[in-house]
């Protein structure tokens, strides 16, 4: 075990106000362009507006595309569950975990209300997203192992930390509030067995934690130190003990930063079906359905039991949602329709008959070879109706590091976002001009942000 005080040591280099570098700023920016189109993309599904239709209490808070009129609390749930709510927001390649659906609701609910400089506002985020991605590389699969959702778990640390810095924590308080959210930070993967919303909610609720935290702190309330490497602490509590823990990728914060480097997904479904969306479509430039006798999938060990079992149930998802989370349904609608966007994920699509014929045709065993976590990489095997073994590889995440998104395809994905809200096209410029002044202008952040508030209609 480290013999350091890890929450205090975050704590003191997290507050330290260290420039933050250019490529890291330039990630910031990315993130919260994707963000909030995400953000609007989801204003009028049923589950943001079952969680609009349970606040309780009112407030001047804003759910953007709603309007103001919510608590802080109930704005950054509602905020972080629709950029999450169709897995579409960008993923860390090390262990999959979400960064600006905690990061950006965070940081927005705050600098709604509070007087921020720009460098502030940037530090809080920076040093928030870095925190994620260090803890998710601590035990890579172990908190997914034991049943838990990393970006539930993890999210809330990398929001008390953004929230601390915005506020202004001391280091000791900054600490404390860390130790603190360690009890609030929830969220089991047991979705899963039906599809169910639970996933979605789990960004905004860590939003919304990492802020009570801070403020909680703020005003004297203690939390323990050794949070994170205690005898009690979460990867006692949250991770599987067959995966060592390595702490030195949290005792060297603030030495490097490993968070630049985000990667965005091109498709609306779960992390690691990407690849196999991606040797879908190579493969049905080959291939009619009618052609094909079988495909067979070489799979990363630590996946199994979140994307391919029960194997009926991943051949034929109960929801929409549950389908993102299929790999069986996501080769098909990648071979089938050569794309896996939002309108790809619908009760309607899980009727087609062609769907349901091919998804029967797909298997899987376990390749000991496959990278995961390290690399996310995809490897069917098409057998045709001769019998003939065909091969198609995807040897990394498309949009992560190895083949980037482009500036020009993530302004589109944002475009998208918004005209599938129902935006219009001065709508999204304005958003988008909005966004960048956030990063790189002399406006004032609280005039940035009423900007975008006045998109996409009230409450």
């Amino acid at each position: 075990m480290t013999q350091r005080i890890l929450a205090e040591q975050i704590a003191t280099v997290a507050t330290s106000h260290t420039p933050v570098p250019t490529d890291v700023r330039a990630m910031l920016h990315r993130v919260t362009l994707d963000a909030f189109g995400l953000m609007l993309a989801a204003r009028q599904t049923d589950y943001i507006e079952a969680l609009k239709a349970s606040c309780l209490d009112q407030g001047t808070a804003t759910a953007f595309g709603h309007g103001s009129g919510f608590t802080v609390q109930d704005a950054t749930l509602i905020n972080g569950t629709a950029v999450h709510g169709e897995d579409f927001d960008d993923t860390f390649e090390g262990t999959p975990v979400h960064v600006s659906s905690v990061i950006v609701p965070t940081m927005l609910a705050i600098a709604e209300r509070e007087n921020i400089s720009r460098d502030r506002l940037i530090n809080a985020m920076a040093q928030g997203s870095e925190l994620i991605c260090r803890l998710a590389l601590v035990a890579p699969t172990a908190i997914h192992r034991q049943g838990f959702h990393p970006t539930a778990i993890l999210g809330a640390f990398g929001a008390s930390l953004t929230a601390s810095i915005a506020y202004q924590l001391t280091p000791q308080q900054t600490a404390s509030a860390l130790g603190i959210v360690g009890s609030m930070a929830s969220g089991i993967i047991e979705y899963l067995a039906e599809g169910t919303w639970t996933k979605r909610m789990h960004p905004g609720w860590a939003a919304a934690a990492g802020i009570k935290s801070a403020v909680m702190a703020r005003s004297g309330f203690e939390g323990p130190r050794t949070v994170f490497e205690g005898t009690h602490g979460i990867f006692k509590g949250f991770a599987s003990d067959s995966i060592q823990a390595d702490f030195a990728h949290l005792e060297t914060f603030g030495q490097e930063w490993i968070s630049a480097g985000l990667a965005f997904k091109p498709y609306a479904c779960g992390t690691m079906t990407q690849p196999f969306v991606d040797c879908a479509i190579q493969a049905s430039k080959q291939f009619k359905l009618t052609d094909v006798q079988r495909i067979h999938a070489h799979v990363g060990e630590g996946t199994v039991h979140r994307l391919w079992e029960p194997l009926e149930e991943k051949r034929r998802p109960s929801t929409p949602y549950g389908a993102k989370f299929s790999v069986p349904y996501c080769i098909a609608i990648g071979f089938l329709d050569q794309k896996a966007g939002l309108h790809e994920f619908t009760e309607q699509q899980l009727e087609r008959q062609d769907l349901k014929d091919l998804t029967a045709k797909i298997d899987y065993s376990i390749n000991p070879d496959d990278p995961y976590p390290a690399e996310y990489a995809g490897w069917i095997d098409v057998t045709d109706n001769h019998g003939q073994v065909h091969s198609f590889q995807q040897p990394c995440l498309r949009g992560g590091k190895k083949e980037p998104m482009s500036q020009s395809e993530l302004d589109d994905k944002f475009t998208n976002n918004l005209l599938f809200a129902g935006l219009q096209s001065n709508d999204v410029q304005l958003a988008k001009d909005s966004i960048h002044h956030l990063f790189y202008s002399e406006q004032n952040i609280r005039e940035c942000l009423k900007t975008l508030t006045t998109i996409g209609g009230k409450r």
